[in-house]
């Protein structure tokens, strides 16, 4: 049995359509069900959906479990209430984390690009530099990484343990998640409204407008990466799950018009006051750790993901997976 955080969003209702393709339906869905809904997942194969509320005492009465694949966060990098997303970023993972280790369960959980900060201090995985994250949501996830580092190295940990730090990560069932869906996505809805893209100005001399950078994975990337650590249990770790290519928000837009026969509108405004100053201007994983471990498939390129996203889904009646 594998348990599933977060099993109704964006990321992991599509980890769930990955389990299912490498044999595993005996899954239970840990998600708030009645503030989400079920369409992400009303294709996939699972057993039932549990509320987070009530997720210790479903594993305290349930043997035989596998893995806890734990998704479940508070994502937003502009909630400002640092007590609960502590409690629920932090905390939760700690106990989750803990009760992995006493019943010998293996875990795979969510960590972000975000913990990295501005960048200034690189996008390493290997390193062990202190870094500064520029919001709630960042450091809930690096107080997470700390502490999972450390009772590894303490030799507290479960069989097998991996945080994968996702960095932007785009593609079908993120439709939920409003503001913070992907910019292909409102790429497509501000084309389809007014025929043009509204994008950031730059307020970094060395980035023009548009031209801030980021890496941006397309979700099938982060499936094939859990799919393949599903099968090498022995490696554990923290990990960067990016493409290790850094592509601007114009590359990005022109790649949408590229795919829909469009030329190019896209039109700058101002950032709002709220994120000016904890917005990320450059982002790129560095992927050796990845590598060096033996994972060799190569990442889908921008151009070829969103044109993947937008035929297979966006641009149909039918946009779930």
């Amino acid at each position: 049995m594998i348990i599933l955080t977060g099993g109704l969003g964006f990321i992991g209702s599509n980890i769930l359509q990955g389990l299912n393709e490498i044999g595993y339906d005996n899954i239970i869905i840990c998600d708030w069900h009645k503030k989400i809904g079920g369409k992400n997942v009303a294709n996939q194969k699972f057993i039932k959906i549990i509320n987070p509320d009530s997720l210790f005492n479903f594993l305290k009465s349930n043997k035989n479990i596998e893995y806890i694949i734990h998704m479940g966060a508070i994502s937003s990098t502009t909630e400002n209430n640092f007590k609960l997303i502590y409690n629920n970023n932090t905390v939760f993972s700690r106990n989750i984390w803990n009760w992995c280790t006493l019943n010998n369960v293996k875990l795979i959980y969510a960590s972000s690009a975000a913990t990295y900060g501005d960048g200034s201090n690189g996008f390493n995985d290997l390193a062990t530099k202190a870094y500064k994250p520029l919001n709630y949501y960042g450091w809930s996830k690096y107080f997470f990484d700390k502490y999972a580092t450390k009772q590894s190295q303490n030799k507290k940990n479960p069989p097998q343990w991996v945080g994968l730090k996702f960095f932007n990560v785009y593609g079908p069932n993120e439709y939920h998640k409003g503001k913070m869906q992907s910019v292909v996505k409102h790429s497509v809805d501000q084309i389809k409204e007014h025929g043009y893209v509204n994008l950031f100005k730059s307020y970094n001399s060395k980035y023009k407008d548009g031209g801030q950078i980021r890496d941006f994975i397309y979700v099938n990337d982060c499936i094939s990466v859990i799919q393949w650590f599903i099968k090498n249990p022995q490696i554990s770790g923290i990990f960067n799950c990016g493409t290790g290519e850094g592509r601007t928000f114009e590359d990005l837009v022109k790649a949408v018009f590229q795919t829909i026969k469009k030329s190019p509108k896209i039109n700058y405004i101002e950032m709002p006051d709220n994120i000016k100053n904890q917005y990320q201007y450059y982002t790129k994983a560095e992927n050796i750790k990845l590598k060096n471990i033996g994972y060799k498939k190569e990442f889908t390129s921008l151009e070829d993901g969103i044109s993947d996203y937008l035929k297979k889904y966006l641009l149909k009646n039918n946009i779930y997976r």
